[in-house]
């Protein structure tokens, strides 16, 4: 059975509450005010400005059920050193065959940004290096076949 928990640092944690605070409480209120607006405007069937309001009605009560139900299920992760890769790591890791190293933190999907080096344990990449020590070889699975890859440092 996969894993259905939500890894999150606090710091994502508490902004993600944020998040849906201010969803329910603002965006809501917006666009029910969109909503009596376009429904003064009269005949429903081609009002463009009504369609519009329903639509993001939808995906505003979409993302609060998708939050409310991570936010249930969500793990904080505390950053700590350890000797093995796991969530909240920053780890150095080297290309076989390659001078140049990469560093990356392993973090949960809602907090992946790759642009920031930070990588969701449910990639095939940060899904290969959990469990890691330091000098240890690993390969993960990409679109252009299998690379192999050492663990050079842990933090």
């Amino acid at each position: 059975m996969p894993d259905t928990r939500e890894y999150l640092t606090q710091e994502k944690y508490n902004e993600l509450v944020k998040e849906l605070e201010n969803l329910k409480t603002v965006r809501r209120k917006e666009v029910a005010e969109s909503l009596e607006y376009a429904k003064s405007l009269g005949d429903l069937s081609e009002n463009a400005e009504y369609q519009e309001a329903r639509e993001l009605q939808a995906n505003i009560e979409d993302r609060i059920s998708k939050l409310e139900t991570m936010l249930q299920t969500t793990v904080i992760v505390k950053m700590h050193h350890s000797e093995v890769v796991g969530i909240g790591s920053t780890v150095t890791i080297q290309k076989e065959g390659e001078s140049t190293k990469a560093v990356y933190k392993i973090v949960g999907s809602e907090e992946a940004d790759l642009a920031k080096s930070k990588l969701s344990i449910n990639s095939p990449l940060g899904n290969a290096m959990l469990g890691k020590k330091e000098g240890d070889a690993f390969s993960a699975k990409t679109p252009n076949g299998v690379v192999k890859y050492s663990v050079v440092h842990i933090e």
